[in-house]
């Protein structure tokens, strides 16, 4: 039976990287990691689906916490004149009790990355848009943005059935077990009113040099 591992986590070191780079000692280690969460948490809780955030990285150095948020539309986290930015960065440097610096950085292709390519299906299901529409429209845009291959799993009491069950939809190739092919995973949920749907989204963009 095959053992289900994190595609992201099995491929550290090789080809991906973490989200939180630090170093703590042992009795520093959990406060460390809950301001990462509350950092997160605020992030997204602020800006939400509408500024359609891939990643935030966080890195610590003695004095200065450098945050980079990974977004589609840099437009909406920078807000009218800065201020949205500004104020994001007063937020963090009250959890963090420190020096932070905030990065923007703006994803030229969402259709590559698997976190926006699930939540946008998600809102599609949300919007009571067929199931099966939404993912095989999603994963043909992906195609077209010149991935090697694309692979959806929805499941839930899809389209309001009585019944739960699970439906994919694969195109191109996607080797799960190649430790070097370069793949972007990601899940969300939908809620409906018949109850949560889960999506989960494998991207295939290549083998990694």
């Amino acid at each position: 039976m095959g053992q289900k591992v994190n595609p992201i986590s099995m491929r550290l070191q090789v080809n991906k990287d973490w989200r939180s780079k630090w170093f703590a000692t042992k009795r520093d280690y959990a406060t460390y990691l809950a301001k990462d969460l509350s950092v997160r948490r605020l992030i997204h809780t602020k800006l939400g689906s509408r500024a359609a955030i891939n990643k935030v990285d966080i890195e610590r150095s003695p004095n200065l916490v450098t945050v980079t948020i990974y977004t589609a539309k840099a437009g909406v986290v920078i807000g009218r004149g800065g201020t949205g930015a500004q104020e994001l960065k007063a937020a963090i440097e009250k959890i963090y009790g420190a020096q932070t610096r905030v990065n923007i950085e703006e994803i030229k292709k969402p259709e590559l990355h698997a976190k926006l390519v699930a939540e946008n299906i998600a809102h599609q299901i949300e919007r009571r848009i067929s199931f099966r529409r939404a993912i095989k429209s999603t994963a043909a845009a992906t195609m077209r943005a010149n991935a090697k291959g694309i692979r959806v799993e929805v499941s839930g009491r899809l389209n309001g059935a009585e019944m739960s069950r699970r439906e994919k939809e694969v195109q191109g190739s996607v080797p799960l077990h190649t430790i070097r092919a370069d793949i972007d995973y990601s899940a969300a949920r939908a809620q409906t009113p018949a109850g949560v749907i889960g999506v989960k989204v494998w991207i295939y963009k290549g083998e990694a040099n």
